[in-house]
């Protein structure tokens, strides 16, 4: 496990290092988002009885930060070590695949464990927030940041520069994220607006974490939380057979 444990290590010194850009900044962007749209809409706008708009805004807020903050964390990583050549120091290091992955993986969790904190804590000068379920609201902080980071290497992996890499987070780890009940409850939509919702994971991860802080949600946390395990699973799975298989990394 030596092996393991020093990527992971290697990997948390790598965005702490550079924390002004890795954790700092998307703090003061996705305070900016609740600053302004809870100054706008507080008054008009309350998505479920006795809860205020800007407390329905945080959990979504800590969880988008999130979910971008741990793509970008292994995506970027491997990325940039596939660019400057050094990730073939760590093919000829004798880690198996699996250590690969879990250190990638684990190190993504961190580092959005880390700026959801952050997320969270500043929130609190904005609005009250209580957590009726903090075993619901940690299981999909955990799995939303893994699967994330598991999609992370899978994106990095297929990317052969900068510029693909970027095209996958920009039009679509951001949209999937924008687009999954951040901002509001997907019973607002229109019939065929909601149907689209429903095939976003996004969703169900933004809607079980919220579900951890009121109690309340859009559809079942149980579902919610079958729904994003299968899909981290299979995303593990998948980042697994290709780590396996050195596929675009060996070969």
């Amino acid at each position: 496990m030596t092996g393991l444990l020093t990527l992971f290590y290697k990997e948390l010194l790598r965005f702490w290092k550079v924390s002004l850009q890795t954790v700092l900044s998307p703090l003061v962007t996705t305070l900016l988002y609740l600053l302004i749209f809870s100054h706008v809409l507080e008054a008009h706008i309350q998505v479920y009885p006795g809860i205020n708009y800007s407390s329905f805004l945080i959990p979504g807020l800590v969880m988008m930060a999130m979910l971008q903050n741990a793509f970008s964390n292994s995506s970027s990583s491997l990325i940039q070590s596939k660019m400057n050549g050094s990730i073939v120091f760590m093919l000829l290091a004798p880690l198996a695949y699996w250590e690969f992955f879990a250190a990638y993986v684990a190190a993504s969790v961190v580092r959005g464990a880390v700026v959801g904190l952050g997320v969270g804590l500043a929130g609190l000068w904005f609005a009250p927030l209580s957590l009726a379920h903090p075993l619901w609201m940690l299981a999909f902080a955990v799995l939303g940041c893994g699967m994330l980071g598991a999609a992370g290497i899978i994106s990095s992996i297929w990317a052969e520069n900068y510029d693909q890499m970027a095209a996958v987070q920009n039009f679509i780890i951001v949209p999937l994220t924008f687009l999954s009940g951040v901002f509001y409850s997907i019973h607002s939509l229109p019939p065929f607006w909601q149907a689209v919702s429903r095939v976003n994971p996004f969703f169900y991860l933004i809607d079980g974490f919220r579900y951890g802080f009121f109690g309340v949600s859009d559809v079942s946390p149980r579902l919610a939380l079958e729904i994003v395990a299968a899909c981290f699973l299979a995303l593990s799975l998948a980042t697994l057979l290709l780590l396996k298989s050195g596929f675009k990394l060996r070969k």
